[in-house]
């Protein structure tokens, strides 16, 4: 008889333990879950805030990858309706200026367009180096202007056309065949940190 109540005893206090372990292991699990869900950002929250993304930020990688990714999603190998190559949809006439002749080894070759982007970026600085040393930390059409607003425009239309932006101050507008304009590149790319492109007439690969 004392063997039968020992035995009982056990079994109560071991459905016992088992019941509190499982409410434990329950109530830890609903706090890693709330936990996670509360890092979610909602729709409006995601305006607001600024995400710190790993070797992106506002850095010169970050510009670069940036607009990379406007252009062409970040894809190398794509040729648009227009003719534009790579990942920073460059023209032939943009390319011929860098000696960049045959354009299906260009679009095979990350580095090399990776090189154009940055010799690019030089030409344009040097070209605009007094329209951004008088425009920059001004305001045109309620856009705050930068250096890497200014050389994103210039990749997207040209120096001479976002000399002429500037200069006019805002009337002499340009939109590309696709609907993207200076004023877009100019809010879109404020910002990051562009001392890392020499100004340079003649860059060389």
């Amino acid at each position: 008889m004392k063997k039968v109540i020992v035995f009982f005893g056990l079994f109560i206090l071991g459905v016992t333990i088992s019941s509190f372990s499982k409410e434990e292991t329950t109530t830890s699990k609903n706090l890693f879950l709330a936990k996670t869900v509360s890092t979610v950002l909602t729709e409006s929250e995601s305006y607001t805030q600024t995400l710190n993304i790993p070797f992106v930020g506002n850095t010169f990688n970050g510009f670069k990858e940036a607009l990379g990714f406007k252009e062409s999603q970040g894809r190398y190998h794509i040729v648009n309706t227009l003719g534009y190559l790579g990942k920073y949809q460059f023209g032939k006439s943009t390319l011929k200026r860098f000696r960049i002749y045959n354009t299906q080894l260009f679009l095979k070759t990350p580095e090399l367009q990776e090189d154009a982007f940055i010799a690019l970026c030089s030409l344009n600085k040097w070209i605009l180096r007094k329209d951004i040393k008088r425009s920059v930390g001004n305001n045109i059409n309620g856009i705050h202007i930068t250096e890497s607003g200014i050389l994103a425009a210039a990749h997207l239309a040209g120096a001479g056309n976002v000399k002429k932006y500037l200069r006019s101050n805002g009337q002499n507008r340009f939109k590309d065949a696709y609907g993207s304009s200076i004023q877009h590149y100019l809010k879109h790319f404020s910002g990051f940190n562009t001392s890392f492109i020499e100004a340079n007439k003649k860059p060389v690969l």
